[in-house]
């Protein structure tokens, strides 16, 4: 068969997402492959994760729902974070702590303080800000196909004349504060089939609480754009192959009571200080029984019994 020089073949967007190979895979003579993203898929768990709200509520012009929603979608469906509920989700189950505080749940309910499981790290998705007007809330003057009845200025993060968006994950460690990874997502709408093609990779989002961002054009590119980020994201996490339990230092602990610190686990070792109650020490994680081994302030290392401090507040 004949191929007329120039022409570019459109994959359907439902068939990239999905990963059907016959589809997918470039026919011979093609001058430029499709760009094909789907969602990435882990062997084992990264970390535990909370996909924090960005500040700026740019999505409700859009009429789209917050992107955390759509990030929590990714997530779930990638298997590579152990995702935790830090908003309404949270919510609820504070009121049940209340109840289960007040005396008012049943005997054996088993509901109670220490059983939150710590977030690894914190996901923010938001756009790009690229232009003076990136803070307004009104964008519809320059939206064209995507919305109708608006006016306003142009959001920052989404050229609306070439109909594309960009977008931003930043991923934070929640013990050190350290930034542990950033990537820069685009999309625009000629990179997609819209010829109802994207209904197989976009029909679980109005269950997952993403109608928005499944049922208009504007709402598909954020989407695209943000699961480019997120796959650059996770590659990028991957490969530094983080453990947020051992990179970091253990939680500082002060003296509940007066005490000693000695060169050895021992109470005949030698004295390197007196310590007073309200003493920070932080611990270098090595431990033998009661004993474990911190360093102070001033640099002083040495053993104090666990018996005189409590985890610092």
């Amino acid at each position: 068969m004949m191929l007329i020089s120039g022409l570019k073949f459109r994959v359907p967007v439902s068939l990239l997402l999905v990963g059907i190979s016959a589809m997918s895979r470039p026919h011979a003579g093609d001058k430029k492959d499709k760009k094909e993203i789907e969602i990435p898929v882990c062997d084992k768990k990264i970390g535990t994760l909370s996909v924090v709200e960005p500040e700026r509520n740019w999505w409700r012009e859009l009429n789209l729902e917050s992107p955390e929603t759509l990030i929590k979608i990714f997530v779930h469906k990638s298997n590579c974070f152990t995702l935790v509920d830090r908003g309404k989700g949270m919510e609820a189950a504070q009121k049940e702590r209340t109840l289960a505080s007040s005396g008012d749940l049943r005997g054996g309910s088993n509901l109670g303080k220490g059983q939150i499981k710590a977030a690894d790290y914190q996901l923010i998705p938001d756009i790009v800000s690229k232009n003076a007007n990136a803070g307004r809330k009104n964008i519809g003057g320059l939206l064209g196909g995507f919305a109708h009845g608006l006016a306003g200025a142009a959001l920052g993060g989404i050229s609306l004349k070439s109909k594309t968006a960009d977008v931003v994950l930043t991923m934070t460690d929640t013990r050190s504060t350290e930034q542990v990874a950033l990537q820069e997502g685009h999309a625009k709408k000629t990179d997609l089939g819209w010829g109802g093609g994207g209904a197989a990779f976009f029909g679980g989002f109005a269950a997952g609480g993403a109608s928005g961002y499944q049922n208009t054009e504007i709402g598909q590119v954020v989407t695209m754009a943000y699961l480019e980020a997120f796959v650059k994201l996770v590659n990028e996490v991957k490969n530094l192959a983080p453990d947020t339990k051992a990179d970091n230092v253990a939680q500082a602990v002060t003296m509940a009571k007066p005490g000693r610190m000695y060169a050895n686990p021992d109470l005949k070792a030698t004295v390197v200080r007196e310590l007073d109650p309200g003493a920070m020490l932080y611990p270098s994680g090595e431990k033998e029984g009661l004993w474990w081994k911190v360093s102070d302030e001033l640099g002083n290392m040495g053993w104090v019994s666990s018996t005189l401090f409590n985890l610092a507040k």
